[in-house]
């Protein structure tokens, strides 16, 4: 017998494949690039659970990591159109250079943040994760090179072969392969040995450092996994928007992030893809309404914590 959350599923599937053809027939091409911008925030949603809800860690930093990710393609894309980074190394527009090198600086920022943020623990985790965003945030800002304040823009999406940097159809299915693929080794990775230690570790890491794990490594690993998947999210909406600034760093975005996780459920992988969702496209259609929106928003979150305790994906299980 086939339960509902596979039902759910395969409606969600199927609406995210034929979301172009189907925004071509309502005369709205705008809702592919919603649908782009949806993808781009499940996959840091996504990588911000691996923390919350599997390892019990509450980082209020994800944000750097998100625009370090940003920043690379930003800034290699600068580079390729005028003097080499420090006169020597070329900047780059292939994503096959991009996006990994994106990917490798937000994990290397992480596993040096995770270093030390991990050896605090509650409120003083919190604090120093959103210490050191606020550090890359203002490091930005000063970078007048870069733009600062005004952020930086560039001509052209990273390149693949065979598809144009321009098409939005194609880009929005670059996004949601991407989003598949995070998802799919999430759901490896948290149903493996190392998974199931870490939801050990955040129901009782006292018990799990008895029985001789080393939980700081397991912490740090996870921290540093979820730092390269937000950093994947920052590179591609670099591209979406081909557009960065310090305001990808800022700490709302890192709140906006803990609200897509907590608006669609923690400790399950469809949980921040339905929470993202549902953030942009309410934040879609309240801005037609207000430029205020977020006081509208405040009390729908407010109401599902109280009401679905689990998040939006409880309340529909």
């Amino acid at each position: 017998m086939v339960n509902r959350r596979t039902v759910l599923s395969a409606a969600g599937l199927l609406l995210a494949l034929l979301l172009p053809p189907l925004a071509t027939a309502l005369g709205k091409p705008d809702l592919v690039t919603l649908g782009t911008q949806i993808a781009i925030y499940a996959i840091a949603a996504a990588s911000l659970d691996l923390l919350i809800g599997y390892t019990g860690l509450s980082s209020f930093g994800h944000a750097a990591f998100f625009g370090l990710g940003g920043y690379t393609v930003g800034i290699l894309a600068f580079h390729a159109a005028g003097e080499p980074i420090f006169g020597l190394l070329p900047g780059a527009t292939e994503a096959w250079i991009v996006w990994p090198l994106a990917i490798l600086t937000a994990a290397t920022a992480a596993l040096a943040i995770g270093a030390l943020s991990l050896r605090t623990e509650g409120v003083s985790f919190i604090m120093i994760t959103l210490a050191f965003a606020e550090m890359f945030f203002f490091l930005f800002v000063s970078l007048k090179t870069y733009g600062g304040d005004d952020g930086l823009g560039f001509r052209r999406r990273s390149g693949l072969p065979g598809i144009a940097p321009r098409d939005d159809v194609a880009f929005y299915y670059i996004c949601l392969a991407a989003l598949a693929a995070v998802l799919f080794l999430f759901s490896r990775l948290v149903r493996s040995r190392f998974g199931q230690v870490l939801q050990g570790i955040r129901q009782n890491p006292r018990r799990m450092a008895a029985i001789g794990l080393s939980t700081y490594r397991y912490k740090l690993a996870a921290f540093t996994i979820a730092g390269a998947g937000a950093g994947l999210s920052g590179a591609l909406h670099a591209n979406l928007l081909r557009f960065v600034s310090p305001d990808m760093l800022h700490w709302t975005m890192s709140g906006d992030f803990m609200i897509m996780v907590v608006l669609g459920g923690a400790g399950s992988l469809v949980g921040p893809v339905i929470g993202a969702a549902a953030m942009v496209l309410l934040q879609s259609w309240l801005a037609q309404w207000t430029e205020h929106w977020m006081i509208v928003m405040g009390p729908i979150l407010v109401l599902v914590v109280l009401f679905a305790r689990r998040g939006i994906l409880g309340w529909l299980r």
